[in-house]
């Protein structure tokens, strides 16, 4: 039999705001899938998509391994892949009909795909998998593998295909509870020089992405939990460690991400894992997501440090306790403030993720996330408006709100599709004003150390300088037209 050919639809060049950034992660999820099959005894290839420059790329792909079956199998642990962008769902359409014309049966395996079976099967997809994938995959491909088989599709727990004309959708499959079970990503199919090089000249380091859980047990109702629900599982600090020491030895990456929706919740683990990376010698530099209540835990940011961390960012997401509370995120302003306080104490740098436009926030609210920033001041921020997913309770409560656009085009769409306090461009004008007080901010910081003598001056001095008189100078600007746009209440 021909490899199977594993895919996925993520493009970074049709991401502007990602491709100018350059952090292109290897597709971790579509690996793990690729391991599995070989585990089970297939071979198979990889078309990875990230660096294309588009879908035809995949032509080059298909006519090398002549599969008989491929599979875009989507990179579930990266957010961007989470945002299910329209942009991306027309990508997958495209190498759905390029992998159909030249006869081949085509799976998908994606969160799009599962909130639009129908669809992705209109487009061509045979087989949709919707939930955990890795086992319900290995069946599948069995299934079509085999000539002789009796078992019916609908004994394969976790698909949606057609069948006389009617969409099926069968039995959900029971969650993986050991993921120490699984054979680690197939990193040798990466091309790691061509993710360093592209690292390497954009920020001079080369940073590898990780997993260690799956799924996420806290009830935030504007997250969406397509595959994993509100179920929680976490490989073992060991498991862990050893795929450290296995890239450490053959990638040699500078950098980890840890991609992680919470790195490090159940308890105790967070020092099992410093613990073993240090007996593995496997440590290595990395950064990792958090709640601000799980840091302020006993030693957790010692164990942290000492493990490697550089960089935790967290979901602050509003300096508002209303709107924390409105959101049901379970943690308050003051738990952000102490988190990043001691994250600085420990010299680890910390990253707010920032949400503005949630139902019921009002200007009182922005202005109580705005002074946050100001308080704080973390090293890097991100900053998005609400964006209702299917599936969560946030998608319910404004979906008759919504258009025909349910999904944003590309990462800095920043499209609020529901009726907000304010019209879109308000969002998009605010998003550019606190970037630039952000800028100014962190430039004063610098200038203070520096004439205070609690910093010296390296480049990133310069440009926190440069920033601070661009960004003075263009300001007043941008807050004109945010006062214009703020008159403009829905």
């Amino acid at each position: 039999m021909a490899p199977i050919l594993l895919t996925h639809s993520y493009i970074l060049r049709f991401d502007p705001k990602e491709f100018k950034a350059m952090m292109p992660y290897p597709p971790l999820g579509t690996l793990y899938a690729a391991s599995y099959l070989r585990s089970l005894g297939f071979e198979v290839a990889l078309h990875d998509s990230m660096l294309s420059y588009d879908e035809q790329d995949l032509i080059q792909s298909i006519n090398k391994h002549r599969p008989e079956i491929v599979v875009i199998y989507d990179d579930g642990f990266n957010y961007l892949t989470k945002m299910c962008l329209s942009r991306m769902r027309e990508a997958a359409f495209a190498m759905i009909h390029l992998a159909k014309t030249f006869g081949s049966t085509v799976i998908v395996f994606s969160s799009d795909a599962t909130d639009h079976l129908e669809e992705y099967i209109i487009r061509g997809a045979d087989y949709i998998i919707c939930g955990e994938a890795e086992a319900t995959l290995g069946e599948l491909v069995k299934h079509l593998s085999n000539s002789r088989v009796e078992s019916s599709l609908r004994e394969i727990h976790g698909i949606a295909y057609m069948e006389n004309g009617q969409l099926i959708r069968t039995a959900k499959r029971k969650l993986l509870d050991d993921l120490d079970l699984l054979p680690f990503p197939a990193w040798d199919l990466v091309d790691f020089q061509t993710y360093r090089n592209a690292w390497k000249k954009k920020h001079g380091y080369f940073s590898l992405n990780l997993v260690t859980t799956r799924g996420c047990p806290f009830h935030c109702n504007w997250c969406a939990k397509p595959i994993y629900g509100q179920v929680y599982h976490s490989r073992s600090p060991e498991n862990v460690a050893q795929e450290l020491k296995l890239l450490k030895q053959t990638a040699q990456p500078d950098h980890i991400w840890f991609a992680d929706d919470i790195f490090g919740l159940k308890p105790g683990w967070v020092s099992a894992f410093d613990e073993s990376v240090t007996a593995a010698d496997a440590v290595i530099p990395f950064k990792c997501l958090s709640r601000v209540d799980l840091l302020l835990q006993e030693n957790t940011i010692r164990h942290l440090k000492h493990a490697g961390c550089q960089t935790v960012w967290v979901g602050a997401e509003s300096g508002s306790q209303k709107i924390l509370d409105a959101m049901e995120k379970g943690t308050t302003t003051l738990q952000i403030r102490e988190a990043t306080r001691k994250l600085r104490a420990s010299e680890i740098r910390v990253g707010f993720f920032l949400q503005f436009g949630y139902p019921g926030e009002m200007k009182e609210d922005i202005e109580k996330t705005i002074s946050m920033i100001e308080e704080c001041l973390p090293d890097e921020i991100g900053v998005s408006v609400s964006y209702p997913l299917p599936g969560t309770k946030f998608f319910d409560r404004v979906k008759s709100q919504l258009s025909a656009k349910q999904n944003w085009v590309v990462s800095q769409d920043l499209d609020l599709m529901f009726a907000g306090t304010y019209a879109p461009d308000f969002y998009r004008a605010l998003h550019r004003v606190i970037h630039k007080k952000f800028s100014i901010w962190r430039g004063q910081s610098e200038v203070r150390g520096i004439l205070t003598g609690a910093q010296g001056i390296g480049p990133a001095t310069f440009r926190h300088v440069a920033g601070l008189m661009y960004h003075g100078l263009t300001l007043p600007i941008e807050q004109r037209k945010l006062r214009s746009l703020e008159r403009s209440v829905v």
